[in-house]
């Protein structure tokens, strides 16, 4: 016990000199431990923060598109009742008077349904006329016409719809190409 003493005893500059350098290199290898540890803790906070803020955004974009687009089903199903109304209109008669007054409801039904597809942003694409678009036509035909220019459509056999923007259906059309040169032109 007298020997503790006096270990305990003794001043702190009798302590020897090699104690005083490993404990100051080990505070300083420690200090530089957590240094790098709050370094890597700091970086895993900003990951989180971004991925976070990622999942947020995507969700907000998912959210946004069904929103937009969940008619889809819905406005597809409802195309064939419209390209029905326009090919019962496109087959009467007008000048028949005996059918006049239900030509004339058909036309009224049809003008409330294209103005319904409007208000939910349903587009009809009638590209009678119009260069050829493979993004919006299908091409169903080609057909050589002196009138018309080369890529242009020349019939519509069904019209396409957009829906906010985004294709539903594609216009199913006949493309016009240059005429074949006959052979009396080509002696």
């Amino acid at each position: 016990m007298a020997d503790e003493q006096n270990l305990d005893n003794r001043a702190p500059e009798e302590t020897p000199a090699a104690e005083g350098t490993s404990a100051g290199e080990d505070l300083a290898a420690r200090v530089q431990a957590l240094e790098e540890q709050l370094a890597a803790a700091q970086d895993q906070a900003l990951r989180a923060a971004a991925e976070l803020q990622n999942v947020r955004r995507r969700a907000e974009q998912d959210v946004e598109k069904a929103h937009k687009f969940a008619l889809e089903r819905f406005a597809q199903d409802l195309l064939g009742v419209v390209d029905s109304l326009e090919r019962g209109i496109e087959l009467s008669d007008p000048a028949d008077e005996s059918i006049r007054p239900m030509r004339e409801g058909m036309e009224l039904t049809l003008k409330m349904f294209h103005d319904v597809l409007r208000r939910y942003q349903l587009e009809q694409l009638d590209p009678h006329g119009e260069p050829f678009n493979p993004e919006h036509h299908q091409a169903m035909a080609m057909e050589e016409s002196d009138s018309a220019e080369p890529g242009s459509v020349l019939k519509v056999f069904q019209k396409g719809y957009l829906l906010s923007g985004r294709l539903l259906r594609p216009a199913m059309v006949v493309v016009s190409k240059a005429p074949t040169p006959s052979s009396d032109e080509q002696a």
